[in-house]
């Protein structure tokens, strides 16, 4: 049997991005992408009519922090040379999203027979990808270990509006012991492209959430009592604005469900 025969293995820490989006393109992977292709930058994905992308430029723009853009397509074009070879923006993550009139309405692992030539798609930076750095500088992530995926949820701080998208910052959360958040905002800020320093630790009530063993997207993680829940701006943000838009169709990234991108981390670091 040639390489080209051979099945797929399961994608893990050590695959190449350009095998993790071949298994979401089969159909093997189906699921989160954390701690997959750990050499690579992971991103959040939004594909909206170009009659729409002007104002969800604008609205990235405003919103730096849950929104950083990686890249963005020309219009009809599925591809992203810039960010990877080969990419497949309609088969390439392990599962979508898609919405009709504000309203998530499917959640399928290919959006091919969707796809119109006036789509455009935005790709946006991700907290998997600062996580890499969080790790090698030996601070554990218990969602990681777990094999879950991050938390995330919707808070009371609000985005600043463009056209008709606005709503709240959806922020993920990693609990973690005083000395290592201290620490996180110190290697975060090196990254801006992917959110960046946390902002928020500790009460999440002081930021709109009211139950953190409840949270609006991902798996929820215990907060042990000698640690805080550290809060970092969350990709998931734009979700949040296309329902309050109400756009007649949109696609996006199942939360965690990401493009995994040919870009290395220390392409987006900041020294």
């Amino acid at each position: 049997m040639s390489s080209l025969q051979q099945p797929f293995q399961t994608p893990g820490a050590s695959s190449s991005a350009h095998a993790v989006r071949l298994a979401a393109r089969s159909g093997q992977l189906d699921s989160h992408t954390s701690g997959l292709a750990a050499a690579q930058v992971q991103a959040n994905l939004v594909i909206l009519p170009q009659v729409h992308a002007a104002d969800f430029l604008r609205y990235c723009q405003a919103n730096p922090k849950p929104c950083p853009l990686l890249g963005v397509s020309e219009p009809g074009n599925p591809s992203l040379p810039a960010l990877g070879d080969d990419i497949d923006l309609r088969s390439d993550l392990p599962r979508y999203r898609v919405w009709r009139d504000g309203e998530l309405v499917d959640e399928p692992t290919d959006v091919r027979a969707l796809w119109r030539d006036d789509l455009v798609s935005f790709v946006i930076g991700c907290s998997f990808t600062f996580e890499h750095g969080l790790l090698a500088e030996g601070i554990s992530l218990r969602h990681v270990t777990q094999g879950r995926n991050v938390a995330m949820y919707r808070t009371g701080i609000q985005t600043v509006p463009a056209g008709p998208f606005s709503g709240p910052m959806v922020v993920s959360m990693r609990p973690l012991r005083a000395a290592d958040a201290i620490r996180a905002v110190q290697i975060c800020s090196r990254f801006p492209a992917v959110h960046g320093a946390p902002v928020h630790l500790g009460d999440p009530a002081l930021i709109g959430i009211r139950a953190i063993g409840e949270p609006d997207y991902g798996d929820a993680v215990e907060v042990m009592p000698d640690e805080l829940p550290v809060f970092w701006a969350c990709g998931v943000t734009p979700q949040a604005a296309l329902a309050q838009a109400r756009l007649p169709f949109a696609i996006t990234h199942a939360p965690g469900s990401m493009l995994v991108t040919d870009l290395l981390h220390h392409h987006l670091a900041c020294f």
